[in-house]
């Protein structure tokens, strides 16, 4: 039986082998893994791509919303609002940074965190907001920047993506991405991004990641060993030239599934909220019963899965926050309801209907 893989990243990987070969090479022959030319062109590109003035490339994902958020001197005895429904690097990144994570429901339809219930949630101790544009669409950045603190973006699932026309990562103070090799821009191994328009918070992070030295062997601060290695810049730099297209292949696909489950009893499709362009990192449909249906997919040879099981509440990590069951309704919903489909830029239409096809068969 053919499987439909979650993600087929040996299809991504043909296309820019040859590209990612030649690079790789240069930086073998002028032995410049750490903060190779190809780290700088690189986060030029990806800052004028992502319509902003400062990209600032980091070790990974979590690091980039830990050092957004140090960035913003934010640390011990601040608090930091967040939604439930992420995954739970998220969170982590508050505490490492030395803060509290205070967290809110999200909308059912979307996932996405709640504006109505953020401003129950401020007190004098909150010193930033942090939106997730979960599964590759935009959070309603406007209308939590109205509360009057900073907002830092976890981007990490939806480069490309725009709301109102704006692109993620200049929607709030700061924001942080992730190229984890899954992600829309991913790269071959871990590796992250600070985004933002402020000369002075490009500048803190800048500082941050390199052990708090403006120059060899000089600290003006303590800091992080935290930096994007010049071979994985090479796969970046050859991943972003296609990305706008992978995108809007992500698109088609996620219309075609649309289309596809369109009245399918007991198959709820995601909903895009007005203003927003997607990328479609994901595409998540709720389903009754939802673990049957996810064994029965995966015994029809379908690689779905599930993003994500437990929100932050719950999980044993985060026991000290004090939270109980019960306690964000939405996000325990969606963690028993949620199924992400197979979705990369080159699924075919007829891997599209076998899914379309097991799923139909799975929730009968």
């Amino acid at each position: 039986m053919n499987e439909v893989p979650l993600v087929d990243l040996r299809a991504q990987h043909a296309q820019v082998a040859e590209e990612v070969a030649d690079g790789w090479a240069e930086v073998l022959k002028t032995t410049a893994f750490i903060n190779g030319r190809q780290v700088a062109e690189f986060e030029a590109a990806f800052a004028a791509y992502q319509e902003v003035p400062h990209c600032v490339g980091v070790g990974n994902g979590t690091d980039a919303v830990e050092l957004a958020l140090r960035a913003l001197d934010i640390g011990p005895g601040d608090e930091c609002v967040l939604p439930a429904n992420t995954f739970i690097a998220t969170a982590e990144a508050v505490v490492r940074a030395g803060a509290t994570p205070v967290l809110v429901d999200c909308v059912a339809e979307t996932g996405l965190i709640d504006p109505t219930l953020v401003a129950d949630a401020i007190t004098p101790r909150t010193r930033a907001i942090l939106p997730v544009h979960l599964y590759g669409q935009a959070a309603p950045v406007e209308e939590l920047r109205s509360f009057g603190v900073p907002v830092v973006e976890d981007a990490a699932q939806a480069q490309g993506a725009r709301r109102h026309g704006v692109a993620v990562g200049g929607l709030g103070d700061i924001a942080a991405t992730s190229f984890y090799p899954g992600k829309n821009l991913g790269a071959y191994g871990d590796g992250g991004a600070v985004l933002t328009r402020s000369d002075e918070l490009a500048a803190t992070v800048r500082l941050l990641r390199e052990h708090g030295s403006p120059r060899k062997y000089e600290h003006t601060v303590v800091g992080f060993n935290s930096r994007l290695d010049t071979l994985q810049a090479v796969v970046l730099s050859a991943k972003l030239r296609r990305l706008e297209g992978w995108n809007e292949q992500r698109r088609a696909a996620a219309t075609r599934y649309t289309e596809l489950l369109s009245g399918v009893a007991g198959v709820a499709t995601p909903v895009v909220l007005a203003g927003n362009l997607p990328v479609w990192h994901l595409y998540v449909v709720r389903v009754p019963d939802r673990d049957r249906v996810l064994k029965a997919l995966h015994e029809a040879g379908i690689g779905a899965g599930v993003h994500y099981p437990t929100p932050v509440h719950l999980t044993d990590a985060f026991v000290s926050l004090g939270h109980a069951e019960g306690d964000f309704p939405v996000s325990e919903g969606l963690a028993d309801e949620i199924i992400s489909l197979p979705l990369f830029p080159e699924i075919t239409a007829a891997q599209q209907e076998r899914v379309v096809t097991a799923l139909v068969e799975a929730v009968r």
